[in-house]
């Protein structure tokens, strides 16, 4: 869609670039107010599998339409067997993470979350070398090692009398973190078949399937009762923090590249800790944020040194 009216426009090289950093920039810190979202959301006293599934209705015209329009782009490579994998994917990459996610954010701050999934491309290193052979270096080891040692000084100042709650948020915060890496990791090989937007299209309506069928199990479709502003936040995740930065993303890494996308991610965190001050209340301790800068450099390391082998 922006790549097309991009062509039509005559814009220049310089031009687009600038528009893919504006877009990289607005993507994150779109996707990161997520977090902010749900910790308001949860004022309302609402359950997280509630609130997942608002986030999914919402979500699910806007991806049906899209799944509808996108053709894959290499259909004549796409076998049966292939849509039992994106099915799996997406029960992996966008229903599991999702739930751990929310689920998480019933225990600990925003911004704490957002440092945790932040980890992620350290699981996409590990697994690639632990299940396809990947050759993992000293400096990626180094670097993993690193960021997990930000993560303990971040997490440092967390623990309190609700100690517990802590652990048990950071464990399936973390969980989220690992499905997110095991669905980059084994759907690499699809996306090149259907194409990075309906692949993701899929994905979510595999999604969407997933929680409705978890929450049928325990909730009896009672959706008509919670206050307005729940209702807002549903549709605000779905819109402004799940489809539009979706599509920002995939555009920006179109214009600039994944490495240097790949910069401007740092900006997550960032952006999360910020709007979760504002929204929130949320403070930080001088000792979280070299934290969360040592996390950023261990990533950044990471990252770098995984493009380079």
């Amino acid at each position: 869609m922006f790549a097309y009216l991009s062509i039509h426009l005559g814009m220049d090289k310089n031009k687009s670039v600038s528009i893919g950093i504006l877009f990289s920039i607005i993507g994150i810190v779109l996707f990161s107010a997520k977090a902010v979202m749900v910790k308001l959301a949860y004022v309302y006293h609402i359950d997280s599998i509630s609130l997942l599934l608002f986030r999914m209705i919402f979500a699910f015209p806007f991806y049906l339409a899209i799944a509808l329009w996108k053709k894959p782009a290499n259909p004549q490579n796409i076998k049966k067997q292939d849509f039992l994998w994106v099915f799996l994917f997406g029960f992996l990459g966008y229903y599991l993470a999702s739930f751990f996610d929310f689920e998480g954010l019933r225990f600990i701050k925003a911004g704490l979350e957002r440092i945790i999934l932040f980890i992620y491309p350290t699981i996409v290193v590990i697994l690639s070398w632990f299940f396809f052979k990947k050759k993992l270096t000293k400096h990626q080891l180094i670097a993993i090692l690193i960021t997990y040692v930000g993560v303990v000084i971040t997490f440092w100042n967390e623990i309190s009398a609700n100690t517990s709650d802590v652990y048990w948020g950071s464990f399936l915060i973390f969980l989220s973190a690992f499905t997110y890496a095991s669905y980059l990791v084994g759907s690499g090989w699809l996306i090149p078949k259907f194409g990075v937007i309906p692949f993701t299209a899929y994905s979510m309506l595999v999604s969407t399937f997933c929680v409705v069928v978890h929450y049928s199990f325990v909730r009896d479709f009672d959706l008509f009762n919670y206050p307005i502003p729940v209702y807002i936040l549903g549709f605000c995740m779905a819109f402004f923090s799940t489809f539009i930065p979706s599509f920002l993303v995939s555009e920006a890494i179109n214009r600039l590249g994944a490495s240097t996308f790949s910069i401007f991610g740092s900006l997550g965190p960032v952006s999360t800790i910020i709007l979760a001050y504002f929204f929130l209340g949320e403070q930080i301790s001088g000792i979280q944020l070299l934290g969360m800068l040592i996390v950023i450099f261990g990533v950044y390391l990471v990252s770098k040194k995984n493009k380079e082998a």
